[in-house]
């Protein structure tokens, strides 16, 4: 059995010294003549250790300056609890998560009628085809792009109510809203993988254009057992940690 690349070792190194602050934002990475000598490499070793770190858009080079770790708002995602109708403050949760982080929350959005493809539907157990609107979102935290999200929800729940269109009505957050013509929502699952960042994600959240990579999580709520919205939140990784709260009976 083979042990890890040393290039893998080299950035594994540097990616804990950048997310423990001991290379704090806008710090200067060793350059590749440090590491060769730090580390017993080549330089070609080096610049793939440079290169994972760029693909997780921890780092950012500066052309004739050097590798500097990037400024990016880092915001903590507190699943247990976030959605609950008593919390004082917004009923957006991303501006919950940003204000808790001493951010600006924005947000720019738009929505459509379309239909659900087959695997919308499935995750929202209506007929393939059927009315949805579809909303794209971009969150921003101090107008840095933070989240990209797709949300879907059945026109044949929200069709010709006040909340049909989800950034026009009486009400923000898919909680407030769906309170706002009685279905009370009581549940939601969350599903998270980590994927290769599609063309569009990529323009919205200004990754690298190679290697980009995301959290994604599939989220759908329910009321009384009948799902009332789905949504892919596109994170990326630097920005973002997940904490999870569970209950054990």
């Amino acid at each position: 059995m083979t042990g890890i690349p040393a290039y893998l070792r080299i950035a594994g190194d540097l990616r804990a010294r950048i997310l423990s602050s001991d290379l704090a934002p806008g710090a200067k990475l060793p350059t590749e003549s440090q590491m060769m000598r730090d580390y017993g490499v080549s330089r070609t070793v080096a610049k793939w250790a440079v290169a994972v770190l760029k693909s997780e858009s921890l780092v950012e080079g500066r052309r004739g300056s050097g590798v500097y770790v990037r400024d990016v708002p880092r915001l903590v995602r507190e699943a247990h609890g976030r959605h609950m109708r008593t919390a004082d403050g917004p009923t957006w949760s991303f501006a919950r998560d940003a204000g808790r982080a001493g951010h600006r929350p924005g947000w720019e959005h738009q929505s459509e009628h379309t239909t659900a493809d087959p695997a919308v539907a499935v995750r929202l157990a209506i007929e393939p085809d059927a009315p949805v609107m579809l909303t794209r979102y971009r969150y921003l935290a101090d107008d840095a792009p933070a989240q990209f999200v797709r949300s879907w929800e059945p026109l044949a729940i929200t069709s010709g109510t006040p909340i049909e269109w989800p950034e026009g009505g009486a009400a923000v957050g898919v909680v407030a809203r769906m309170d706002h013509i009685g279905v009370h929502i009581d549940e939601f699952t969350e599903r998270v993988t980590t994927r290769s960042a599609a063309a569009d994600e990529i323009e919205a959240l200004q990754l690298p254009l190679r290697g980009a990579h995301a959290l994604v999580i599939e989220r759908t709520y329910f009321a009384a057992g009948i799902p009332v919205e789905t949504a892919d939140i596109v994170i990326p990784g630097d920005r973002y940690e997940l904490v999870y709260r569970v209950q054990v009976d």
